[in-house]
C-alpha cells in the first residue's frame, strides 16, 4: 500500500503528493513529530548571528530619525495642500 498519492500536473505529468506522514508511518502531528520540529527550530535559532548592542542602537536611532523627518514632511505637505484647497474653495 502506497503512502503517496499521484496527482496530475498541468502538462500531463504525474506528481507525487505528500501526506503528512513520514517514512516510518508516524504522523507529523504526533507528539514525537512536534518534538522533532521544536528541536529543529532550536537548532536553527542557535545558527543565527545576532547584532551587537552598538549597531542595534545606531540603526534604531536612524529609523526613529527617518520616521520623524518623514512625518514632518508629510505633515507640512498636508497642511499646505489643506490651506490651498480651502483658499480655492473660498
Amino acid at each position: 500500500m502506497s503512502t503517496k498519492k499521484a496527482t496530475r500536473t498541468g502538462k500531463g505529468g504525474v506528481e507525487a503528493k505528500k501526506d503528512p506522514v513520514d517514512q516510518e508511518g508516524r504522523s507529523a502531528f504526533s507528539p514525537s513529530g512536534i518534538r522533532q520540529f521544536i528541536l529543529e527550530v532550536q537548532s536553527e535559532f542557535r545558527k543565527i548571528v545576532w547584532p551587537g548592542k552598538k549597531p542595534t542602537a545606531g540603526l534604531t536611532g536612524f529609523v526613529v530619525l527617518l520616521v520623524v523627518l518623514i512625518s514632518l514632511y508629510l505633515g507640512s505637505v498636508d497642511l499646505l495642500l489643506g490651506k490651498l484647497v480651502s483658499y480655492v474653495l473660498n
